[in-house]
């Protein structure tokens, strides 16, 4: 097994822990199967999320469903919030619908001690209003953004500086967006508050570019819930760099951004 055989300590930024009803993309991955899976990869400590679904209104029970099943496990809750601003229309302009949480309830989610921080999907639950915005920062708490097409990481500088640590997922896993990774990891000189993770990529050279140009930005995450996480950290396994650096990747990055996940 890979826990036996790899040698690192490894948590988790970006696992996926459906509710009651069902598993995300069709899996059925009920918390003991999911941390059977994360044991069998060798993952120590994983955040979960509920997963996306824009269909299906607000994350109020998802959310608290998540925090409810993460007891006595080796699972990080975060609250996944939803937002009215659809990325890239006009200022002030709402066209996503529903009950959004408000900067109240960043504040209440923040300082309940069930959560570590949040999501946001922007491109299938929109982005929260600026007032929002700076209810995470007060809070202080690290907030992971999906990107991709929809919200491109060149928009990410709309998330940054605000006072939270952002760990951008969700681009370089398919070859329409290795382009998009790439203007990620050049993202990262310019914005000290911004973190990439590995979860949807499975090209090698990608992940060791940001690896070498940035030891100290990378976080593994394994997207267990939706495939196995021994998957990815096989990906990250077989890349060419020194081997500090991969401890970093694997624990030290994602242990400074996300305390909870510290040993």
């Amino acid at each position: 097994m890979l826990e036996l055989e790899h040698g690192f300590r490894v948590v988790d930024v970006g696992a996926t822990l459906p509710g009651e009803r069902g598993g995300s993309r069709g899996r059925a991955v009920v918390p003991d199967r999911l941390e059977r899976e994360l044991r069998q990869a060798g993952v120590v400590r994983a955040v979960v999320t509920p997963p996306a679904r824009p269909s299906e209104g607000g994350y109020l029970a998802a959310n608290n469903a998540v925090a409810r099943r993460s007891v006595d496990r080796p699972f990080v809750p975060f609250a996944r919030l939803s937002g009215p601003r659809v990325p890239g229309a006009p200022a002030g302009e709402r066209s996503h619908p529903g009950d959004h949480p408000d900067a109240e309830s960043v504040a209440q989610y923040g300082y309940d001690d069930r959560f570590h921080g949040f999501a946001l999907d922007p491109a299938l639950d929109g982005l929260p209003t600026r007032e929002t915005l700076d209810a995470l920062g007060d809070v202080g708490l690290p907030v992971l953004v999906t990107a991709g097409h929809g919200f491109p990481p060149s928009r990410v500088a709309d998330l940054c500086g605000r006072g939270f640590p952002v760990v951008l997922g969700g681009v370089g896993g398919d070859p329409g967006t290795h382009e998009l990774f790439a203007t990620a990891v050049d993202l990262l000189d310019r914005h000290d508050d911004l973190h990439l993770d590995t979860g949807t990529v499975r090209t090698r050279a990608l992940l060791e570019r940001a690896l070498r140009e940035h030891p100290d930005r990378v976080l593994f995450a394994s997207r267990a819930g939706e495939a196995h996480p021994n998957v990815a950290v096989m990906t990250l396994l077989t890349c060419s760099v020194p081997e500090d650096t991969m401890r970093r990747a694997f624990d030290a990055n994602p242990s400074r951004v996300v305390p909870s996940l510290a040993p």
